[in-house]
């Protein structure tokens, strides 16, 4: 357990309700007695534990001082904490400077100030959560989808530990049998007699591994570049996908001068769409900033929209579009596109999907109308499933979310590998449990059982301070 108590405000600061001043540590329960009076103005004798109670915060101790703010106080005896230590919160007014004073306040009484994460840090050091627990907290908070929400719920609930576990367990059991072939050489067990097992063990992994993908996809979600040449409806575009007007659109070309981002909610995929400016030749210096940072977010992209006029031939403009997308394709295999024929509310049409398909084979071409909201069903369903690289996942089941869970599990199964051809090949038991202890360090990097404190700093880093 630490020996020092810290403070943080818990909630988002700004005008609310409500705002949370949060204390964990030894000396939680002697700051809340020095700093609350009850509303006849005395000290509390005694607080019981997960029980609130209204009163004042006041500084100045018992011979009056100044109100700073009216309360719910409650104290949380550990170990039934967050943090397995004794709690207090403080359930202030929300708003910017109640809230800093009644923080303030506790300082002076002894607290420190908590770094970025440091409640989720103590949780997990003091045994109540592991690593993937805790990076799950941080999820819950950034989660942009249902999806999303439900899979960081799930880590949070320990689903993605238990499987985690459960294939540790596995190469445990192989390990001891290594072991006591190592130990005990007189029992004559060979080495390709743990290779059955390896290969459940290896099978489970690869499973969990494939959900992968999609699984980070839900997480932090995909970003889309709509781009064309002015006024082909990129913009009409955006706001059809939001359902809101966010960008401007005029008859003009050339309206859209720099690139607009907004994300939106796709079959639970989170997707940031970047409504860019139009790319046409120009002699004007705002408009060929513009262009450049279109072209910026074409190469940045992970989904590629480009937008034509369906109601036109296709221009100069447009094909070296075409071959810009083209070229991003080739360039980067894991970049995908989706070709918009746009104005479909238009007569005549001249573009159809034969002639996209003779400029970009094997790109999907969704008819739409931007101004009407013809197709947009089905370009979001189209979107959604490239997003998630055609693959239809159960969101409800567990799920990797996370990369750096990713490159631990790819690692994990890098050695499993190698222990499997050892033993096939009957090299001695000491080469396989190597490669053994080394998947199960791996795996041990997701949970926590085996992590150093360069990763830990990095991980919690990126936490919110009172979290």
């Amino acid at each position: 357990m630490y020996t020092d108590t810290i403070s943080a405000i818990s909630t988002g600061l700004g005008e609310g309700g409500i705002g949370i001043v949060r204390l964990t540590g030894p000396q939680a329960l002697p700051i809340l007695h020095n700093i609350f009076r009850t509303p006849g103005g005395k000290r509390k004798a005694r607080f019981e534990s997960h029980r609130l109670y209204y009163g004042r915060v006041v500084s100045g101790g018992d011979a009056g001082g100044e109100l700073l703010d009216e309360v719910m106080a409650v104290y949380l005896a550990g170990p039934r904490t967050y943090t397995r230590e004794d709690m207090v919160e403080l359930n202030c007014h929300g708003g910017v400077v109640p809230l800093e004073r009644v923080l303030n306040l506790t300082l002076q009484q002894g607290a420190r100030l908590a770094e970025p994460g440091e409640f989720t840090l103590r949780a997990f050091l003091n045994g109540r959560i592991d690593l993937a627990q805790a990076e799950a907290v941080l999820d819950i908070v950034r989660s942009k989808t249902g999806p999303g929400l439900e899979q960081a719920l799930g880590q949070l609930a320990g689903n993605l530990s238990k499987r985690i576990a459960a294939v540790r367990q596995g190469l445990l059991s192989s390990l001891a049998h290594l072991e006591a072939m190592i130990d005990f050489p007189e029992d004559d067990v060979p080495p390709a007699s743990v290779a059955p097992q390896l290969l459940q063990t290896q099978a489970e992994l690869e499973k969990l591994l494939a959900t992968a993908d999609a699984g980070i996809i839900y997480r932090q979600g995909i970003r889309a570049a709509i781009v064309g040449v002015p006024n082909v409806g990129k913009s009409s575009l955006l706001n059809a996908l939001l359902r809101a007007d966010r960008a401007i659109v005029t008859p003009i070309a050339g309206t859209t001068r720099d690139v607009i981002e907004e994300t939106v909610n796709l079959r639970g995929v989170p997707v940031v769409l970047v409504d860019t400016a139009g790319i046409t030749a120009t002699e004007d210096v705002v408009e060929a900033l513009g262009i450049e940072r279109s072209r910026q977010a074409l190469s940045s992209a992970d989904l590629l929209l480009p937008v034509l006029d369906s109601s036109r031939e296709l221009g100069p403009g447009d094909l070296e579009l075409v071959e810009a997308v083209r070229g991003e394709l080739f360039r980067e295999s894991g970049k995908k596109a989706c070709v918009i024929l746009n104005k479909s509310d238009l007569t005549p049409q001249v573009v159809g999907p034969q002639r996209v398909e003779e400029l970009l084979p094997g790109v999907p071409v969704v008819r739409i109308s931007a101004m009407t909201g013809e197709r947009l069903d089905e370009l979001e369903e189209t979107l959604a499933r490239l997003a998630l690289g055609g693959q239809n996942v159960a969101t409800h089941s567990v799920m990797v979310t996370n990369e750096r869970h990713r490159r631990a599990l790819a690692r994990a199964g890098e050695h499993l590998q190698a222990a499997i051809m050892a033993s096939e090949a009957g090299l001695p038991a000491d080469f396989v449990s190597i490669d053994l202890r080394l998947a199960m360090d791996s795996l041990g990097e997701i949970t926590g059982e085996s992590v150093q404190d360069s990763l830990l700093k990095e991980i919690f880093e990126n936490f919110c301070i009172g979290k």
